[in-house]
């Protein structure tokens, strides 16, 4: 399976990004039950390593877990170690690009400008994160596939609920969505039913 395969099948991306660490299987289990199978933690969150781990032990092959802000090669091979099943960067850092096309690690590299695409395409990844996507004309996808038309985009930093389809009708193979994942007050509460349902009904936005 590559990152095209991974999104073309589940076009929203689950992001934790400062979650509370003594909640993240609850957190991650509403989740799944909303139907949302892709995980990424970010790495300059506090415990990042522990819940990678921690869900990859509790829910195996249940869930993919990617962990997000790959900056070095030594984020890359710590988030490895601990059980990431593929990486994200938010730019096209050479050494981590190279470190991960010669490992055969599935990553999904930043990118902004066509610049940052022929740097992807370089290194053999089709299948990139668009970021920060919000800010950019929705028209953008369209404008890179032109001379890139074998490349995919997932779209993240500024996806919020309410733009979902846009990103989607826009051309973009899936979306990311952190701090909008779920309604603050209801994870306050430990409302874990209601957070399930609340991303199923973004899942289904995502799929179309």
């Amino acid at each position: 399976m590559d990152m095209y395969e991974v999104f073309a099948q589940n076009p929203l991306l689950a992001i934790l990004r400062n979650v509370p660490k003594e909640i993240t299987l609850d957190y991650a289990g509403a989740i799944l039950r909303g139907g949302v199978k892709v995980f990424e933690v970010a790495l300059n969150s506090p415990d990042a390593l522990e819940q990678i781990t921690l869900l990859h032990k509790t829910y195996g092959s249940k869930c993919l877990v990617g962990a997000g802000t790959a900056i070095s090669v030594e984020c890359a091979q710590t988030a490895l170690d601990a059980g990431a099943q593929f990486l994200l960067t938010p730019g096209t850092p050479p050494d981590v690009l190279a470190f991960c096309r010669d490992r055969d690690v599935m990553l999904l590299p930043g990118v902004l400008t066509p610049t940052d695409v022929a740097v992807s395409l370089q290194y053999g990844f089709q299948t990139m994160k668009l970021f920060p996507a919000g800010d950019m004309p929705r028209s953008y996808v369209k404008d890179l596939k032109g001379p890139y038309n074998d490349t995919h985009y997932i779209a993240i930093g500024g996806v919020t609920p309410d733009n979902i389809q846009e990103f989607r009708r826009a051309g973009c193979l899936g979306v990311g969505l952190a701090s909008s994942l779920m309604p603050k007050d209801k994870v306050a509460a430990r409302d874990w039913d209601a957070c399930a349902a609340y991303v199923h009904a973004l899942a289904a936005k995502a799929k179309g």
